[in-house]
């Protein structure tokens, strides 16, 4: 069985997820290979780009089968950025495209006198403590790039948010399975913390980062 298997569906910085995760001293590889997914100790999913687009890849690719499954039997899986996204039902990016639905509601547009997307550093509202905030400062800004947020149905599904022009879900969860919509491997020290707080989730051991 692999260890972390960055999924590697053509959309998002697959590399610099691996390094932050390499920088904390976890193993990983990073693969397309539907295999390689069922046989995961833990799976994230990055990605950068359009929903409709996302799940027509991870499709093509024969990637929503065994990700879904790997899942629902309780295997850590880590969503980021439009990989939070695509855990819903629906997004109004693209209408009729059905989501990964493993978590019960949909994404909208940001509607608001601000300037969309949404670029820059925010801080986080927890919600519900996770061991994926274990160490991060509460006061920690994260780095954020998106047009599009989660509407879960389930508030206890929001684990944080996040705020412009009014709240929105900055992590959600529900038991092995996390979505972030702001990107850790560019929210520096902090970003880090979360990266290695889900390879422990994963490897069910402590790991010494090169700090």
């Amino acid at each position: 069985m692999s260890g972390i298997v960055i999924i590697d569906y053509g959309m998002g910085n697959l590399k610099s997820v691996g390094n932050a995760f390499a920088h904390e001293g976890f193993k990983v590889k990073i693969s397309g290979l539907p295999g390689d997914v069922a046989g995961a100790r833990g799976l994230v999913l990055p990605g950068v780009g359009a929903f409709g687009r996302a799940m027509a890849n991870l499709e093509e690719r024969g990637l929503i089968s065994p990700l879904r499954e790997r899942v629902l039997t309780g295997t850590p899986f880590l969503g980021i950025c439009l990989g939070l996204q695509l855990l819903f039902e629906a997004s109004e990016e693209a209408p009729g495209v059905t989501g990964l639905s493993l978590l019960p509601g949909k994404v909208a547009r940001f509607r608001g006198n601000f300037k969309i997307p949404l670029i820059g550093w925010n801080g986080l509202q927890v919600c519900r403590q996770s061991p994926l905030f274990q160490g991060v400062t509460a006061r920690a800004y994260f780095y954020f790039v998106h047009s599009y947020y989660a509407q879960p149905r389930e508030r206890e599904d929001i684990l944080a948010l996040s705020s412009c022009g009014g709240d929105f879900p900055a992590v959600v969860g529900r038991q092995n399975l996390f979505g972030l919509q702001f990107h850790p491997e560019k929210s520096g020290r902090e970003g880090l913390k979360i990266i290695r707080n889900f390879g422990r989730m994963v490897t069910g051991r402590e790991h010494h980062s090169r700090h």
